[in-house]
């Protein structure tokens, strides 16, 4: 088994991962996306402004950080709350894929600018994880995506429980 960091399949992933979720998300319609079957649980869009507020204030922000000066402190996130007060529930499913999208690109831009022998064992200390490289991060990133990619599959699931009515989807097979 290859233990080195496949920087290449991660960078891939991360710039097809946009048409994926589109796709996926796609599949509800607009009145659909917004639902949520419980006050604690996000709808499609919430997912949607997440993931692009992830894009613009997390992976990329980090990473470059940890590449460039790992004892530089992180800018601060505040995920509490933070679909009501960003108003996450008022935007517009297309216009934040969009967003999104655009936001991949330059992320996908940046890595591809990264030059050839970066030094992703560059780590900065974490309270909750120790020493946090940099190739930890990207690796994060994907494994994001696919998290959120399962939260759209999970809320798909739940939206087909409750358009069934009195009907049961068990037969689909066990979640």
């Amino acid at each position: 088994m290859d233990l080195s960091l496949d920087v290449r399949a991660l960078r891939d992933r991360l710039a097809a991962f946009p048409m994926a979720f589109r796709a996926a998300a796609s599949i509800a319609g607009p009145r659909d996306a917004r639902w949520k079957p419980a006050p604690e649980h996000w709808s499609i869009l919430e997912i949607a402004c997440h993931l692009l507020d992830e894009e613009r204030e997390d992976f990329r922000v980090r990473a470059a950080l940890t590449l460039e000066d790992p004892e530089r402190e992180w800018p601060r996130l505040d995920l509490e709350g933070v679909s009501e007060r960003r108003g996450y529930r008022e935007r517009d499913l297309e216009t934040v894929l969009d967003e999104f999208t655009r936001e991949r690109a330059r992320s996908v831009a940046w890595i591809d600018s990264l030059p050839a022998g970066t030094d992703f064992s560059r780590a900065r200390p974490h309270e909750r994880f120790g020493p946090l490289h940099a190739g930890m991060l990207l690796a994060a990133w994907a494994a994001h995506d696919a998290l959120h990619l399962r939260q759209l599959a999970r809320r798909l699931h739940d939206l087909a429980k409750r358009d069934a009515g009195p009907y049961r989807v068990d037969y689909a097979g066990e979640w």
